[in-house]
């Protein structure tokens, strides 16, 4: 355990961050997850209205340093790519 003052201070303030991080990556996760769902039970509707805010919570993750760029970057590709795929099929 830490002793000196700074030390402590810096103990509350990584715990503060830990907490917001976790939050925020859970957010992240949730939305995908909600996304996938769309995807799946093939909503292309629901799917265009929700691209927009799912690309936006994966790039302030990137931003904030949750995951990296690149990773937010195959994210929003894959996502892009099942998406076009699904909007190509014609409709049966």
């Amino acid at each position: 355990m830490a002793n000196h003052v700074s030390a402590l201070k810096r103990v509350r303030g990584t715990e503060r961050k830990t907490d917001v991080n976790r939050l925020r990556k859970s957010r992240m996760r949730t939305q995908i997850k909600k996304f996938r769902k769309l995807l799946a039970s093939k909503d292309q509707a629901g799917l265009l209205k929700e691209l927009p805010v799912t690309y936006s919570i994966v790039d302030r993750a990137a931003r904030w340093g949750i995951i990296k760029k690149n990773t937010a970057a195959r994210y929003k590709s894959r996502l892009t790519a099942r998406v076009k795929a699904l909007v190509a099929q014609p409709a049966a």
